[in-house]
């Protein structure tokens, strides 16, 4: 377990934030659609360049710690799944690359 694990299962566990996968799920949902109504408003709907701010990182935090809160209440170890997941974009990203086309 990381540092960054175990300080979001310590906060989880004195905000009794558990909850069954299901709700941590539409929770993240909502943090997401949350995260793209930040985009869309910084970026005046699509007309301005974005360019990330306070809300924006708050936002990303909160839907990054949900995550980590949904990994730890499925028994998943985020860490390894990342590097796994790394790992499985790295070797489609070199199967393309090998393609003649």
């Amino acid at each position: 377990m990381n540092d960054l694990h175990e300080v979001v299962n310590r906060s989880a566990d004195a905000a009794d934030l558990h909850a069954p996968a299901q709700t941590l799920l539409l929770d993240l949902q909502a943090l997401l659609g949350s995260l793209s109504a930040s985009l869309i408003s910084a970026t005046n709907r699509g007309r301005s360049p974005f360019r990330p701010n306070g809300e924006w990182n708050a936002r990303l935090g909160a839907l990054a710690y949900g995550v980590y809160l949904l990994a730890d209440q499925t028994g998943v170890d985020l860490n390894a799944a990342v590097v796994q997941a790394a790992a499985d974009v790295g070797a489609r990203r070199q199967l393309t690359s090998d393609l003649p086309f």
